[in-house]
């Protein structure tokens, strides 16, 4: 009776868990736990792509500025009134135009009095040559007196020191002469002065004086003395300020790719011609170099001055290497991956956090798979160890890849709509294709 009871009560038991769990199956939240298992287990859609080879480019980034290759900062040497400015800004002028005249009634007042001046002291020397000569042979003559008792030491003396002093007269008067002649050098060329001309063939990009105002002499290190500036646009430089922890492979005659922020539909190359050898500090503590970058514009093409712009210097080639897409390579930790992928890779370093790895798709599944990885153009990165050419790898979403696991099932996501596409297709061919007629209906 015992057992009889014990069994009895064991059949409720079940029973009423069995008449539980299909209520519970039968909710709308046991449902959508079932929903949610059997979405788990389907196939992950994903981007699949083979592993490819190809040529990549090494480069190195950095941002700068368009500037001439030949630009003229124009300063006077004189002090003087602006009296004519035969050019305005953005004209065009060629080498030996006049582009500024100044005044010059003041420099040629000083002309005129440098020339008195040495008119004066050559009429002066003319005195102190015939005193020179009195003064010496009143000297000869009493050392001839002096000889035969008709003179005295001390005539003989004064005699002497009259020479010397009439001859040290005459020497002033001559380095007088030779400053005079150097004062009226100098108001001449003073003078020329007045008269700026063009250096080079180019456009005036800078013109900050008008007729009427006085400049003044003028430094590279005093912007505000820069009449103008004339510039020739037919080369141009990019003045590119590289990061210091990139400038090492960066190597005089290297091509570059430029992209000039005013023109985003353009490409610019160029050649790298200078790097400069003193590291320089941005505002923001960054070091640098200034690299010149001369660009290639084509025939008739001119660029603004100052324009903003950066580049891609192309640092190293690689041809024929294999690459994946850059966003497959993904960061795991070590020790989150499977044991037979930690231990059947000579790639992974033990004594790392992290490893590099890319999920290729065997089977229909993922396999964690560590890569040693080569230079990068931040689309494409070279695989130099890890993969063979047969391998098929996941590509993205990105969105997928950051928590995309070893070992889960997979499908491509590409080959899903290119049937659903196909079928839409004949879908829309049999919708538009025309009714066909009963023959037995037919008149």
């Amino acid at each position: 009776m015992g057992a009889i009871k014990i069994l009895t009560i064991t059949a409720i038991g079940v029973g009423i868990l069995a008449g539980t769990g299909f209520v519970v199956y039968k909710s709308p939240a046991g449902q959508r736990f079932i929903d949610q298992r059997k979405r788990a287990d389907d196939p992950i859609p994903v981007l699949m792509e083979p592993v490819a080879f190809g040529d990549l480019q090494r480069t190195i980034s950095a941002p700068g500025s368009i500037e001439p290759k030949r630009l003229i900062k124009i300063s006077s040497q004189v002090s003087a009134k602006v009296l004519a400015l035969p050019f305005e800004e953005g004209q065009q002028v060629k080498a030996g135009d006049v582009v500024i005249r100044l005044d010059p009634q003041n420099l040629v007042a000083a002309l005129d009095s440098a020339k008195a001046g040495l008119g004066g002291q050559e009429a002066s020397l003319g005195g102190a040559q015939a005193a020179l000569i009195n003064a010496r042979l009143n000297y000869e003559r009493f050392q001839q007196l002096i000889e035969t008792g008709d003179a005295t030491k001390a005539e003989l003396d004064a005699a002497q020191a009259s020479y010397l002093q009439a001859k040290s007269s005459r020497q002033v008067l001559t380095h007088q002469i030779e400053q005079a002649k150097a004062q009226i050098e100098r108001a001449q060329k003073d003078l020329d002065n007045t008269i700026i001309t063009s250096p080079i063939d180019g456009i005036i990009t800078s013109l900050n004086t008008e007729i009427g105002e006085t400049v003044i002499v003028g430094t590279t290190n005093n912007p505000g003395s820069i009449i103008m500036e004339i510039a020739d646009l037919s080369e141009m430089l990019l003045k590119a300020a590289v990061d210091e922890a990139n400038i090492a492979p960066v190597k005089v005659g290297q091509s570059a790719k430029i992209f000039v922020n005013a023109y985003a539909d353009r490409q610019y190359t160029g050649i790298v011609q200078r790097i400069g050898l003193k590291r320089q500090v941005a505002a923001d503590g960054t070091g640098t170099f200034e690299v010149e970058i001369l660009m290639d514009l084509p025939e008739g093409q001119t660029l603004y001055s100052g324009l903003s712009a950066s580049t891609d210097i192309i640092v190293e080639h690689f041809y024929d290497a294999m690459i994946v897409p850059s966003q497959a390579v993904v960061d795991r930790r070590i020790e989150d991956l499977p044991k037979e992928v930690r231990e059947g890779s000579d790639i992974i370093d033990l004594n790392k956090t992290f490893t590099r790895i890319v999920y290729r798709v065997v089977d229909g599944k993922t396999v964690a798979t560590p890569v040693k990885v080569g230079p990068s153009d931040l689309t494409q990165t070279v695989i130099t160890e890890g993969l063979s050419k047969d391998d098929i790898l996941v590509t993205g979403p990105f969105r997928m890849l950051v928590d995309l696991k070893h070992d889960k099932a997979v499908r491509d996501q590409n080959a899903e709509e290119d049937n659903a596409e196909e079928t839409d297709s004949e879908s829309d061919e049999a919708r538009n294709e025309p009714a066909q007629e009963d023959p037995q209906e037919s008149p």
